[in-house]
């Protein structure tokens, strides 16, 4: 089978690990040929450029600043990349016959491409949901359903409804988001939206005691504290301002150590309040290599998950997979609208609290200081292995 895999992430290989290159793996593994398309940006002072694997023929497109920049910037270049990405196509892939094009959102911008594929070659299309474009904006304040930016948002709400038509199956991270997609878009048929999680390959990358003492005092972290993570982005869907009163209310707490790594727009907020408190159980880092970053979450005690509680979508970051092939209980503080708090708890791997009540965050953390029972991990560990292993997922996709 030929894949054609469609994507805003910058893929230069399929041999790093992430959510993508494991997915990409697994097809490839099973005998099936992968095409990616993907961005090279201006920044990158990249040109179309084209890299040969085996098993993966990866074109980079050029296009414009979509990560890292003002909504105005990133809205123009999202419309731009779909006829980018259409000539890449036939210029780069004109002589192959896809039997499947696979896209993840964001962007919502991808109908063209998928459309004409599917006409050229009688492709099935296979939508991977995993942020629901323009609500999620509006939930954040950055777009409106009124006035100027309201007209911004129908003209993406338009495109989003004409990504849900053209796909013939539409892959959600959840229950939660299974529920919201087809109440919100009754006209999709129920039959083709299916649950497709967030996924890896799976590896045990815990550490032994020995293992966990070496990596904590290579990076300056105590040996005799509960240590609390949170590693990933840094913007406004994490609520970075309720993550700092969560931080300040913990200041004085003498048997806990706070951990934040990550970059994003909002990492200055953080790292004002770290150099105005100067607090001294907690500390701040910016992003680490993949391999420094997992044994680092790794050598921790409990991983953490934050998400604004403005959202009404329900999002489900893929960073608690970090956490549990890392064998680490997570504690959530999320709105009330995704469920991923409450697959947490009912799998018995940690615990979740709202992410506006300061009170509920103090409680869960002064639960934990009680003790927390090896038990959590293990069963971390084995809902990671039975629900988001990358063998599963691709079987879905594959059916």
């Amino acid at each position: 089978m030929n894949v054609l895999f469609l994507s805003l992430s910058k893929i230069f290989t399929v041999e790093v690990r992430g959510i993508y290159p494991d997915l990409l793996r697994e097809f490839i593994k099973h005998g099936h040929s992968v095409y990616i398309l993907s961005p090279v940006e201006n920044t990158d002072k990249g040109e179309n450029l084209v890299i040969r694997e085996h098993g993966a023929k990866i074109v980079k497109v050029k296009t414009g600043r979509i990560q890292k920049t003002n909504i105005i910037e990133k809205g123009i270049n999202t419309v731009l990349i779909e006829p980018r990405f259409k000539k890449a196509v036939k210029e780069y892939f004109g002589d192959i016959k896809f039997d499947l094009v696979l896209y993840p959102t964001p962007p919502i911008t991808f109908t063209n491409v998928v459309r004409y594929v599917k006409k050229r070659d009688g492709a099935k299309s296979y939508l991977m949901l995993k942020d629901i474009f323009p609500q999620n904006a509006v939930d954040m304040g950055m777009l409106s359903t009124k006035g100027v930016k309201g007209l911004i948002y129908k003209y993406f709400r338009s495109k989003e409804k004409k990504l849900y038509e053209v796909s013939d199956c539409i892959g959600c991270m959840s229950p939660a988001n299974v529920e919201y997609l087809l109440k919100h878009n009754p006209e999709i048929p129920p039959e083709k939206v299916e649950i497709c999680p967030n996924s890896i390959e799976v590896r045990d990358l815990s550490l032994s005691a020995e293992e966990k003492i070496q990596m904590r005092e290579k990076y300056g972290l105590p040996t005799d504290k509960k240590i609390f993570v949170y590693g990933g982005n840094l913007g406004k869907p994490q609520g970075v301002p309720f993550i700092i009163e969560c931080l300040k209310s913990q200041m004085y707490n003498a048997g806990a150590f706070f951990l934040i790594v990550g970059s994003g727009t909002e990492y200055g907020k953080l790292e004002d309040f770290f150099n105005q408190s100067r607090p001294t159980n907690m500390k701040l880092m910016k992003s680490l290599p993949k391999d420094d970053y997992d044994r680092m979450i790794a050598a921790c005690d409990v991983g953490m998950i934050f998400l604004d509680h403005r959202f009404t979508i329900p999002n489900f970051p893929s960073r608690l997979l970090s956490y549990m092939q890392a064998k680490l209980p997570v504690l959530a503080c999320t709105d009330p609208n995704t469920d991923i708090g409450k697959i947490i708890v009912d799998g018995g791997f940690g615990w979740w609290c709202e992410s506006n009540d300061l009170n509920a965050f103090e409680a869960v953390i002064d639960k934990i200081a009680d003790g927390i029972s090896p038990d959590l991990g293990e069963a971390a560990f084995g809902y990671l292995v039975s629900n988001y292993n990358v063998q599963h997922v691709a079987q879905v996709i594959i059916r």
